[in-house]
């Protein structure tokens, strides 16, 4: 098994709004699907991987409460959490060491998902 996660979804209350943010967070467009009647916004990533996407599935409802999915930030967390009030979230975790696995942080998006961002530790 590579990954224990394959796929996850971030619900969207406003699918647009959540576009934007996750658009600005990454510093990248992303790629609108329609998946069984569902709007999807993937999620920037690389095959094979773990992939997700923001949806737009009024039977989800965005949430502090529940799982935390963590998002790669590659070496760009803070460059990301620099964004994250700019395009409409809230910091509820600065950057914070996780000693040998790395950095994270945690965030609430525009939705009012509860988001971690995880950066590993540099090579250097």
């Amino acid at each position: 098994m590579r990954n224990i996660i394959n796929w996850f979804e971030i619900p969207a209350a406003d699918f647009d709004r959540a576009i934007t943010f996750y658009g600005t967070l990454f510093g990248s467009s992303l790629h609108i699907e329609h998946v069984m009647g569902i709007a999807n916004a993937i999620l920037p990533y690389e095959r094979p991987g773990v992939g997700g996407a923001i949806i737009a599935d009024p039977r989800h409802l965005p949430s502090t409460g529940g799982a935390l999915v963590y998002l790669n930030t590659a070496s760009e967390l803070n460059t990301m959490l620099s964004r994250v009030e700019t395009a409409g979230g809230q910091i509820l975790m600065p950057a914070t060491s996780i000693g040998p696995i790395g950095t994270i942080a945690v965030i609430l998006d525009t939705e009012g998902n509860r988001i971690g961002l995880h950066q590993e530790p540099s090579a250097e």
